[in-house]
């Protein structure tokens, strides 16, 4: 029985039929939440690029299985897609669950091929604290991903993320940061070089979970570095809306959906 209002609606909610979910449950580390799903489109065309999906939750919270209608629309548009659990506070603290993002990042590049993926073409995207995840991966692949995701990465979602949340002053942070020997480094805003990927970030403006003032200052700073960069802004929507927006029922009532295929559809297309 679904265990969450997300479970429920992942459950009822209509999937479409150009994806499916190919493998179930696959372990990719040694822990019990080291588990991933993978969807892929149908029919299969060639070698596939690859994207990693992170759900959010507040570093504590957050099931794979919650998501399968992000996994099934994703994969429509042509990718192998993985949405992977990782630990959570309080067994873990930072980086521990950056750490198992990117495992299961660099589990997917290694296993692509039996799937009918493309080891060269690498792409994340998350949600909320799923963000998060995705984009320390992709501003610091060699701290995280070493030599496995250094190169790979061609473009990250990050829908409703936290990027610049120092001094720790909410629960979730202060629990899942607060030990970090130094805190500035958890903060994506610190990190942004030239070097990294194209983004899409995206945020509703009602949100009062995650101000969408992450989304634009670290839109800023990424513009300043000279990367490229699409910042979307949803005057109505909330926190959880805009992942929402990814499911069936919503692409042509919410813009999350057209916004996050043209940007996906246009890299993966220059990077083919």
């Amino acid at each position: 029985m679904p265990s969450s209002p997300l479970a429920w609606f992942d459950a009822l909610v209509p999937k479409g039929l150009s994806s499916r979910r190919v493998a179930r449950a696959v372990r990719f580390g040694p822990h019990p939440r080291h588990l991933l799903d993978l969807y892929a489109p149908l029919p299969p065309k060639g070698p596939l690029p690859l994207l990693l999906f992170i759900q959010g939750g507040g570093w504590e919270a957050g099931e794979r299985r919650e998501y399968s209608f992000a996994g099934r629309a994703l994969a429509g548009l042509g990718f192998l897609v993985a949405i992977a659990d990782y630990r959570l506070v309080p067994e873990v603290h930072f980086p521990s669950f950056v750490d198992d993002s990117a495992s299961a990042a660099s589990w997917l590049v290694a296993q692509a091929p039996a799937y009918g993926g493309s080891a060269g073409r690498l792409f994340l995207a998350g949600h909320s604290a799923g963000a998060y995840n995705a984009m320390m991966l992709a501003l610091e692949p060699r701290r995280f991903g070493g030599a496995s995701l250094e190169g790979r990465i061609a473009g990250v979602v990050g829908l409703s993320g936290p990027y610049d949340f120092y001094p720790f002053d909410v629960r979730e942070s202060i629990n899942a940061f607060g030990r970090a020997p130094d805190p500035r480094a958890t903060q994506p805003i610190n990190l942004v070089t030239p070097a990294a990927p194209p983004m899409l970030l995206a945020h509703g403006e009602r949100d009062k979970t995650v101000g969408d003032y992450h989304t634009v200052r670290l839109a800023a700073k990424l513009r300043a570095a000279g990367v490229a960069v699409t910042e979307r802004h949803y005057r109505t929507l909330g926190h959880e809306p805009v992942v929402l927006g990814l499911s069936l029922p919503f692409h042509r009532l919410l813009p999350v959906w057209r916004d996050v295929a043209a940007f996906l559809g246009d890299r993966a297309a220059e990077t083919g």
